[in-house]
């Protein structure tokens, strides 16, 4: 199984950003895709989750400014962040769990003020 995230980079603060994540290879059910983030020095935490039936759960410091969304056929997670801010700069890291857990490579975002 393998996540291929993309959609990374560098912003101005106040800017967006849209992340991508397919899923490939040999997944039975995926029940939760999500987002974590990883700044230089700090833990991993969680930005948002999915399940498959559409639910939702964000991180505080994010509501508001970014939308998780998923196509099941295309096995793919998305996130829309807007109203970018320089502490949303990370690493990100896309999730799926269901018949397993798997983590994407990570992309770095970079917000800049």
């Amino acid at each position: 199984v393998q996540l291929q995230a993309s959609g990374g980079g560098l912003v101005q603060a106040g800017g967006s950003l849209r992340l991508s994540c397919a899923a490939s290879g040999s997944i039975v059910s995926i029940i939760v895709m999500g987002w974590y983030r990883q700044a230089p020095g700090k833990q991993r935490e969680l930005v948002a989750t999915i399940t498959n039936g559409g639910s939702t759960n964000y991180a505080d410091s994010v509501k508001g400014r970014f939308t998780i969304s998923r196509d099941n056929a295309k096995k793919t997670v998305y996130l829309q962040m807007s109203s970018l801010k320089p502490e949303d700069t990370a690493v990100y890291y896309c999730y799926v769990a269901g018949s397993g857990a798997y983590w994407g490579q990570g992309t770095q975002v970079t917000v800049s003020s």
